[in-house]
């Protein structure tokens, strides 16, 4: 439909501790927050984004396409763009306002049934608010692997000069293994666009990214090395940039990084500050205690003795320092479960298989000034998509506060959870006290969460 109504349930007055104000909503876990449900979704819904010019917001569909939110009572998705209209014969992944109010939109398509190539398109609107598309860039084909650890082509942020365009790029590996796609691409890991964040004018048009490492280096394209699936970037205050990255079909940690031109964060030899046990000789996967039988990659048998495993190609850049309490349990290498908050350590960053997403950091005055930070801490709001399997307790689908603290070359963060029973939140937009968040999984919906 072109537009849909919002369940009238607005409470009035901020949630206790622990409460869940609104049936199948989230549970709350800080005083003084006002919930309430926008708008149920569709299933699949994957990004929000906000014009800084006009003041839209924007929700993204692979099915439904490019929709138009009003967020205001009465709450309405009012349809944009068809997917075909922007980027056809393809699945939409990625969206990004820039600050003129361009928006860009990332797609992947198969090509040939076992390639991907991905498409950066940008959209500008008229004085009746339609849009007119043309290409950005588009990457030459480069194989799959024909696995759930296709990540593709997903994160895409403008930055704010309106200069420079950076992309995720995600791995065709879950931890670096050989993925042939059935013998079509022998003794195949990662390529030559997978597995970075590249970087291009944001003025580009039908520019061609090769799938060739050298090629992309020559050209000034990438940016960082060595992330395995950084959904979201976002810029810090100061102009930091961070992103999440989720980990391997391992107990081994997920990541929050400050990204940073010409590091290498570590991928595929290193998860956090943990090194990746397959590129040690001899190593034996039955042996493994941090692996859980019901994650593909292990019911695979991709975690075997590997001799080939390629060495590693220099230093590698350590992942944010996670303080605790919350998010920080971890599993020995006896297979036993730790929280290393509560037993006086770290980890870099987060508890395995959390997966996160919808990083926003926190400026406006009218947010409460200890989720703000001060002129030494940043504050930030991530979600957690939420666990697939294993079988930690910390299962994710919640919201973390961050306080982040830059201590010499590298960041540490105190993170509070503040909400939690999610259904698999992936993008979050903070407009004032406002923090909108996004679900993917069934039953979803657009939540405001108002911090007083």
């Amino acid at each position: 439909p072109a537009a849909t109504a919002a369940p009238e349930v607005t409470p009035t007055t901020p949630a206790k501790v622990g409460q869940q104000p609104i049936p199948d909503g989230p549970t709350l876990l800080r005083d003084g927050i006002t919930l309430r449900k926008v708008i149920a979704v569709d299933e699949g819904s994957i990004r929000l984004a906000r014009d800084p010019v006009s003041g839209d917001v924007y929700l993204l569909n692979p099915e439904k396409g490019l929709l138009r939110v009003t967020l205001s009572e009465p709450a309405a998705l009012t349809k944009v763009a068809a997917a075909a209209d922007m980027i056809a014969d393809a699945q939409l992944s990625g969206m990004n306002v820039g600050p003129d109010g361009a928006l860009y939109i990332v797609a992947n398509r198969t090509v040939k049934d076992n390639l991907n190539q991905a498409i950066i398109v940008k959209g500008v609107s008229d004085a009746t608010g339609k849009f007119s598309w043309k290409n950005v860039a588009t990457t030459e084909p480069y194989p799959l692997s024909d696995t759930p650890f296709d990540h593709r082509f997903n994160g895409i942020l403008v930055s704010s000069d309106n200069k420079w365009i950076y992309l995720n790029s995600g791995s065709r590996t879950d931890h670096g293994e050989v993925e042939d796609n059935k013998g079509a691409f022998p003794n195949t890991r990662e390529v030559g666009l997978t597995a970075k964040i590249l970087r291009i004018p944001a003025d580009s048009a039908d520019l061609l990214l090769p799938n060739d490492d050298a090629k992309l280096m020559a050209q000034g394209f990438i940016f960082a090395r060595g992330t395995r699936n950084t959904y979201d970037l976002e810029f810090a205050p100061n102009g930091d940039l961070f992103g999440g990255d989720n980990g391997p079909d391992a107990d081994l940690p997920d990541e929050l990084n400050w990204i940073r031109e010409g590091q290498h964060y570590g991928f595929p030899w290193r998860f956090g500050n943990i090194d990746n046990p397959q590129r040690e000789p001899g190593y034996d996967g039955a042996k493994d205690k941090r692996l859980s039988q019901d994650f593909t990659a292990v019911k695979s048998g991709t975690y075997k003795n590997d001799p080939d495993f390629p060495k590693p190609p220099g230093a590698f850049t350590d992942p944010t320092t996670n303080l605790g309490p919350d998010g920080a349990q971890y599993r020995a290498e006896d297979g036993s479960q730790h929280d290393a908050a509560a037993e006086g350590q770290t980890l870099n960053t987060f508890t395995p298989h959390r997966s996160p997403l919808g990083l926003v950091f926190i400026s406006d005055a009218s947010m409460p000034a200890d989720l703000r930070g001060d002129a030494t801490t940043f504050g930030a709001f991530v979600l957690s998509w939420g666990s697939a399997g294993g079988t930690l307790t910390d299962k994710g689908q919640d919201l973390l506060h961050l306080a982040l603290t830059k201590k010499g070359d590298q960041y540490e963060a105190r993170t509070t959870q503040l909400a939690t029973t999610f259904k698999n939140p992936i993008s979050a937009l903070l407009i004032g006290n406002k923090l909108y968040v996004l679900e993917w999984g069934k039953g979803s919906a657009i939540w405001e969460l108002t911090f007083k």
